[in-house]
């Protein structure tokens, strides 16, 4: 059974430390509960919550099918953007692609790039079913994410929230670093099993994972990576990875009263289940949105392309199938930010072609052009695409399609509705996929 531990805080380094925050005292960490395999039964409506959710996701995977290949990217880039801003960190959408190929941009911007590789990574490497969830990897699983931080589990306490540095006024102080190894073992057992609703086991596996807060840092960025390697391990998803943690962006409150819910002893299990099948539901309609949206946007820049050499007299006005310019629109939903040197190496192509493709394309209004704080040209970027994303990251945090008159309260700003097209202003668009 969950258990607390009472403690005692009496800092030795207490000279960076406010007047409140040196004075000692005791608190409770909290111990929960092994897990072991089983799923846990749960009452009839978070049973069904459960089981709709997981029809949903079904379909939406289905619905997308090949498309996922190219979409995943875009996906994991609203994740990663909204998990910056549930802690804080301000980037959008054309700043983290452009520090994504550049390699250069803010703090912010370098962070959440690794967030997305380490998400591709997580997937890659712990979707097999075949072999066991170790602790070891999701030790590795962090150490991407936090590169700057030694590899493995915290080795002292830490504690979450609060209006200071001390956990005798933290939000919520999770179980003592001599208890860490020992659960995230149990963990890993129960990530590795794939038996039972895996909506209820991504659930439980994200809200155990929070709770023990395993590392020193980094660690909602693991744990939200942590929900797509369970629901690729039991194949509820095989096509798509759909952005569930995009929801709790939306309302932090809803978010971390689940998590308090689910460490109540008794703990209110169901509470945590029905909002987070309810927060799949959601973003599973949003990502086939996503994929429709994309299409259509890819049909109506190859028709704009056309239009221009059309205007223009460039003959023939449709580029032929093998056209270095028809392979850059093709792939533009994975690669919105080009520069001369990507797209003569992924194409194959001179120096001077690429250039003259970008130029074209730029000129047609299908790409627009980034310069430095010097005025120097640095990239283009396809603008419509990236906007799409911003569009959907917001319409997963207010819960509806019209992100326009019903803002987020925390986000990137709206994107400009011609570069985005129609602003979803009817929420029934965003309904489950049938």
């Amino acid at each position: 059974m969950a258990f607390y531990v009472d403690l005692l805080w009496n800092p030795h380094d207490a000279a960076h430390l406010s007047r409140k925050d040196r004075a000692p005292g005791r608190y409770r960490a909290y111990v929960p509960d092994e897990l072991g395999e089983q799923l846990p039964q749960l009452g009839q409506e978070a049973q069904q919550a459960a089981e709709d959710a997981l029809a949903v996701l079904t379909r939406a995977d289905e619905r997308i099918g090949a498309r996922g290949g190219y979409l995943n990217h875009l996906l994991i880039r609203s994740e990663s953007i909204s998990s910056s801003w549930i802690e804080g960190n301000r980037v959008t959408p054309k700043k983290l692609a452009i520090a994504e190929l550049l390699q250069q941009g803010t703090r912010v911007a370098l962070d959440v790039v690794s967030n997305v590789r380490a998400t591709e990574e997580a997937i890659a490497s712990l979707a097999d079913r075949e072999r066991p969830v170790t602790t070891a990897d999701l030790e590795q699983l962090q150490h991407v994410i936090e590169p700057g931080l030694e590899a493995g589990l915290r080795t002292e306490q830490n504690w979450v929230g609060g209006s200071g540095w001390s956990p005798l006024r933290a939000d919520f102080v999770p179980p003592p670093e001599s208890e860490v190894r020992r659960l995230v073992d149990d963990l890993s057992r129960f990530v590795t099993a794939t038996h039972g609703n895996p909506v209820v086991r991504a659930a439980i596996a994200h809200a155990q994972f929070e709770t023990i807060h395993p590392f020193i840092d980094g660690n909602g960025r693991t744990g939200r990576a942590l929900i797509h390697t369970v629901l690729r391990r039991t194949d509820a998803l095989r096509n798509t990875l759909i952005p569930i943690s995009t929801v709790f962006a939306g309302d932090v409150n809803d978010y971390v009263a689940g998590l308090t819910a689910f460490r109540k002893d008794p703990p209110r299990l169901d509470e945590w289940i029905i909002g987070f099948a309810n927060a799949a539901e959601l973003a599973a309609g949003n990502a086939v949105r996503l994929s429709d949206d994309i299409a259509a946007l890819d049909d109506e820049v190859r028709d704009t392309l056309v239009r221009y050499r059309q205007t223009e007299g460039v003959s023939p006005a449709t580029p032929r199938r093998d056209a270095v310019i028809l392979r850059i629109l093709n792939a533009l939903a994975t690669e919105p930010v080009l520069t001369i040197e990507t797209v003569a190496a992924r194409h194959r192509v001179s120096p001077a072609a690429a250039h003259r493709a970008l130029v074209q394309l730029a000129e047609a209004g299908v790409l627009g052009r980034n310069k430095d704080h010097k005025g120097k040209l640095i990239c283009w970027t396809a603008d419509r695409h990236l906007a799409l994303v911003a569009l959907t990251e917001r319409s997963n945090r207010v819960g509806a399609g019209d992100t326009e008159h019903q803002r987020p309260r925390r986000g990137p700003a709206v994107p400009d509705p011609k570069q985005a097209g129609l602003l979803r202003a009817n929420p029934k668009d965003h309904a489950a996929p049938e």
